[in-house]
């Protein structure tokens, strides 16, 4: 899952990643502007007037060349898609592993086992209010699928350049980092 990820950001496959890209992208551009039911009822319209005439296409052609058409999507109808037993348990046991870790995670900080990371959500909670009064959920999932198909790709045809700049910025920083640490006046006990 994860190589076939990367291999859709990275665009080793441009045709694969140029449909996913475009039918992303077009989904969540129509989810903006229409409401979810609107979306799903006017795509399965598509698809299923797409089949239709698709079959009574091969319909048509199968009476005038008298051939024995079969149905063109008879290789999917023939596709086994019930899972196994074991499958199912796979899944199942996978996603409650997950469930019961994000819920573990949640407690924990709510709940304040830790008070650094506590603080640390807090504040992460308080930024997301800024976010959140800026930008739409949607309008971020768009900018974030953008920059998940762009990013990746800029990153490896210009590494050189973006790790010396990325060093750089770092290098700066410790040194801002050291001039703090060099103003603030270490806490020594009185000698008495």
């Amino acid at each position: 899952m994860a190589r076939t990820v990367s291999d859709l950001v990275y665009w080793r496959d441009t045709k694969t990643s140029a449909v996913a890209f475009t039918t992303i992208m077009v989904s969540l551009l129509c989810l903006s502007q229409f409401s979810i039911i609107s979306v799903f009822s006017y795509l399965g319209l598509l698809l299923l007037c797409s089949t239709i005439t698709l079959r009574v296409y091969r319909k048509i052609l199968q009476a005038i060349y008298k051939c024995d058409g079969e149905n063109p999507f008879q290789a999917y109808l023939d596709k086994d898609v019930t899972l196994t037993k074991e499958e199912v348990d796979n899944y199942v046991v996978r996603s409650l592993s997950c469930l019961t870790s994000a819920v573990k995670t949640l407690r924990s900080l709510f709940l304040v086992e830790d008070l650094v990371d506590s603080l640390k959500f807090l504040f992460l909670l308080y930024l997301l209010t800024y976010i959140g009064a800026v930008f739409n959920g949607l309008t971020l999932l768009i900018l974030g699928v953008i920059n998940a198909f762009t990013f990746p790709l800029l990153y490896r045809q210009h590494q050189a350049q973006i790790d010396q700049y990325v060093g750089l910025v770092r290098n700066q920083f410790s040194r801002i980092r050291e001039k703090i640490q060099a103003k603030i006046p270490s806490a020594k006990p009185k000698e008495e």
